[in-house]
């Protein structure tokens, strides 16, 4: 299934602003590969660099959520974006949302910005070579 497919499966509703996060996600950081895969039971919008998901975009039935595995392993970039958030509910790794007042674009680009330069292959290798 391409994105454009998965967006359309969305509720109408929804489809914009996931098109318009997608699209904000692949200009700031052009690493990322992206496909329609499953993560935690659901089919997603995942985005990769090298084997690892960096980003991932899904809808479930109450919200939508950003998936951002550097803010997860980042609290500076956690504790950076969440108060310029306030109409989302952040996880330590997942921002949850109902609409695109809750996540302005600008502010997403400006995470993504952030989060493009982490090698996040690089810091998941490392990790494993210190256990």
């Amino acid at each position: 299934m391409t994105i454009p497919e998965f967006i359309a499966t969305l509720p109408s509703d929804r489809q914009e602003l996931m098109s318009s996060l997608h699209q904000t996600i692949i200009a700031n950081d052009p690493k990322v590969e992206y496909s329609i895969k499953p993560m935690m039971g659901k089919d997603m919008i995942m985005y990769e660099e090298g084997n690892y998901m960096k980003y991932a975009l899904a809808s479930v039935k109450s919200h939508m959520s950003l998936h951002c595995l550097p803010m997860y392993m980042n609290a500076q970039l956690h504790a950076k974006y969440e108060p310029l958030l306030p109409g989302a509910k952040f996880q330590k790794g997942c921002i949850n949302f109902t609409d695109a007042e809750a996540i302005p674009a600008a502010i997403v680009s400006a995470l993504v910005t952030d989060c493009s330069p982490i090698n996040l292959p690089a810091m998941l290798e490392a990790r494993k070579k210190k256990k």
